[in-house]
């Protein structure tokens, strides 16, 4: 919730990829000081997806986890690690490398695995099919939560599969397959090293603007203001996708309002009388003002 926002989103594919790195490296470490314990990665070019794990640093503090440099040399009962002349008794090693995903149950001239991709257009659909008659669903690394991501495929599959919503022609969708797999720079925004990693904001207005589900922030602030800030400055959460469309849920606009509430109440075991901060009135209103300048220059 704090990490993931529209505004958040559009300033990081404003700027620098250099730029959006090293902000994000910065908003990292001010969680957890990678240098403090050895965990600086050494190539920053591009972006992985970040892990928040709050009981890494006491298994470091308390030796049950030791940092150590890359391997270098795997032995029979031992491994030399880099600058480190001496050999090291080891008795397990457990390869997290990741996963790799195939259809076993699928023929190869349905949905073929490549390089650890498949050719699906949006992630989703086989382009080469006749009728589009089988959607694939949660194959995607998203830079924010699976659940919500595979929710939004989902909707427009199921609408593609009924035939309410029509896909491009196939060489249309090949050619953005193909566009997806070169995995080009651009120089701005966020640059994931895996073409299965993608911007999650990006991606699911994409897919809601297919099915008119995707908000229109111009018209929100038009005829509901704060609730317009909310959805541009606030957390990017599910309730945002059941405002408009096929869909729609009457209760969004009140769960997007309440949703911060929710979240802090049951933390607040003990109710504590805080004074009143002006300084926060004068930023609220300032944010309010940057409101209408980011739309502007959005949709200008």
């Amino acid at each position: 919730m704090v990490f993931t926002s529209r505004f958040r989103s559009a300033l990081r594919n404003s700027l620098p990829t250099s730029v959006v790195n090293w902000l994000i490296g910065k908003k990292a470490n001010s969680w957890f000081d990678h240098a403090n314990y050895g965990l600086v990665p050494e190539n920053r070019t591009f972006l992985r997806e970040p892990v928040l794990n709050d009981e890494l640093p006491g298994c470091i503090i308390t030796g049950k986890v030791l940092i150590k440099p890359r391997m270098e040399t795997v032995k029979e009962n031992s491994v030399v690690f880099e600058n480190t002349p001496e050999e090291e008794p080891i008795d397990i090693i457990v390869f997290a490398t990741g996963y790799t995903f195939a259809f076993p149950f699928l023929d190869e001239s349905i949905v073929k695995v490549e390089n650890n991709q498949a050719s699906l257009y949006k992630y989703v659909f086989p382009a080469h099919l006749e009728k589009p008659t089988l959607a694939v669903i949660g194959l995607i690394k998203p830079l924010g939560s699976l659940a919500c991501t595979s929710e939004v495929q989902a909707r427009w599959a199921t609408r593609v599969l009924k035939g309410l919503n029509k896909l491009p022609s196939p060489e249309a969708m090949r050619e953005d397959i193909s566009k997806r797999k070169a995995n080009k720079a651009t120089g701005f925004g966020l640059y994931f090293k895996l073409v299965l990693q993608t911007d999650r904001v990006v991606y699911l207005d994409e897919l809601l603007s297919f099915i008119d589900a995707k908000p229109n922030l111009l018209s929100l602030l038009l005829v509901d203001p704060l609730l317009a800030f909310k959805v541009f400055f606030g957390p990017l959460t599910p309730y945002q996708y059941r405002l408009t469309g096929p869909g729609k849920w009457d209760g969004a606009r009140n769960a997007i309002l309440t949703q911060w509430d929710r979240t802090i109440k049951p933390t607040k075991t003990r109710v504590v009388q805080e004074p009143p901060d002006t300084f926060s009135h004068l930023l609220k209103v300032f944010s309010f003002l940057a409101l209408f300048v980011a739309i502007f220059l959005i949709f200008q």
